[in-house]
C-alpha cells in the first residue's frame, strides 16, 4: 500500500499543469475569443472611466474616487486572469510554476477583496449621503477616503498570505500536477492534496466570510436604510434622484455576489454541477464585473455619462 501511494503522488511539484475547462478542451481556442473580447472591452472601459475622473476636477468626490478605485482594481484583476488563460487556450502554455501559481493565486483573492472592500466604501457612502446628507462632507474627508482606501487594499492581501504559507508548509504530497482550472483557486489546489487539507479549508472559509461575507451582510443592511429613508421623502422628485444614485451601485453588488457565492460553495459542495460549467462561471465571475462595471456607471451616472459624450464630441470636432 505504501508504495502505490509513493508512485501515484508527488512530492512538492516545481511544475503545475492546467487543464483548461474540463470536457471542453477540443473547444477552448473559440471559447478564447469571447472572454478575450471582454477583457479588452474591460481595459478599455475601466482605462476611460479613471482618465475622466482623474482629469475632472468636479469628479474627485468620494462616490468617484471609490469608483476609481474600482475600476483599477478590475483592470488589475483581469489581468491577473486573462493573460494566462489566454496562452493555455491559444499557445498551449498550460504549465506554470508552484510559486508562480501560488503568486497569482494571492493576487486573484487579494484583487476580489479589494472589490468587495470597495464596494462596501460605495454602499456606505451612499448611505451617509442619503440618510445623512449634511454631514456627509464632514464624515467622508479626503483623510477617510485614503484610510478607507489602504484598508480594503492591506485587508485582504494580508488575510490571503495565510492561505498561501499553509499550502506552502503543510501539503507536501500531491495526487496529481494537473489542475481543473485555468488560474490558481485555493481550492483548486488544495484539493491535489493527498494529506488532510481541514485546516487548509476553514482558513480560507474564515478568510471568504470576514472579507465577502461581512461586507455582504454591511452592503444589504445600508442599502435596506437607503430603502427605507428614500420611502419616508415626501418628494417624488427626491425619492426618484436618490433611486437612480443607488442603481448602479446595487447592479455592481448584485452580479458580484451572485457568482461570487456560486463559485464559492460549488467549490465546496457542488458535486452534481458539471465540472465544466462550474469553471466556466467561475471565469465568468472574474471577467463579467470589470466587463460590465464601465457600462453600468458610464449609462446610470449623469456626470460621467456628460463627460463621455463631451469627449467623444470634441473629438468629432476636431
Amino acid at each position: 500500500i505504501t508504495m502505490s501511494i509513493a508512485n501515484t503522488t508527488t512530492f512538492m511539484p516545481s511544475l503545475l499543469t492546467f487543464i483548461g475547462i474540463p470536457g471542453l478542451e477540443t473547444i477552448q481556442c473559440w471559447i478564447g475569443i469571447p472572454f478575450c473580447a471582454m477583457y479588452i472591452i474591460a481595459l478599455v472601459g475601466n482605462s476611460l472611466l479613471l482618465i475622466i475622473i482623474k482629469s475632472e476636477p468636479s469628479l474627485h468626490e468620494p462616490m468617484y474616487i471609490f469608483l476609481a478605485m474600482l475600476g483599477a482594481t478590475d483592470i488589475a484583476l483581469s489581468t491577473s486572469i486573462v493573460p494566462k488563460m489566454l496562452g493555455i487556450f491559444w499557445f498551449h502554455l498550460p504549465e506554470i510554476y508552484f510559486d508562480a501559481c501560488l503568486f497569482q493565486m494571492w493576487l486573484i483573492h487579494t484583487f476580489q477583496g479589494i472589490e468587495s472592500g470597495v464596494l462596501l466604501a460605495m454602499a456606505l457612502d451612499r448611505y451617509v449621503a442619503i440618510c445623512h446628507p449634511l454631514r456627509h462632507a464632514v464624515i467622508f474627508t479626503r483623510q477617510l477616503v485614503m484610510h478607507i482606501g489602504i484598508g480594503v487594499t492591506l485587508r485582504p492581501a494580508i488575510l490571503v498570505i495565510p492561505c498561501l504559507l499553509l499550502i506552502k508548509c503543510r501539503l507536501k504530497l500531491y495526487r496529481t500536477k494537473l489542475i481543473s482550472h485555468t488560474y490558481c483557486e485555493h481550492m483548486a489546489l488544495v484539493k491535489l492534496a493527498t494529506e488532510d487539507v481541514y485546516i487548509n479549508k476553514f482558513y480560507g472559509l474564515l478568510g471568504a466570510f470576514i472579507v465577502g461575507g461581512l461586507d455582504f451582510i454591511l452592503i444589504t443592511l445600508s442599502y435596506v436604510q437607503i430603502f427605507i429613508t428614500v420611502f419616508h421623502l415626501s418628494q417624488k422628485e427626491a425619492r426618484l434622484k436618490a433611486f437612480n444614485t443607488c442603481i448602479p451601485h446595487i447592479c455592481v453588488f448584485f452580479q458580484f455576489y451572485l457568482l461570487a457565492f456560486f463559485s464559492f460553495f460549488t467549490h465546496r459542495s457542488g458535486t452534481s454541477i458539471p465540472p465544466y460549467v462550474h469553471i466556466t462561471l467561475s471565469n465568468l465571475y472574474l471577467l463579467v464585473p470589470p466587463f460590465l462595471n464601465p457600462f453600468v456607471y458610464g449609462v446610470k451616472i449623469k456626470h460621467i455619462r456628460d463627460k463621455v459624450v463631451k469627449m467623444f464630441h470634441s473629438k468629432e470636432e476636431a
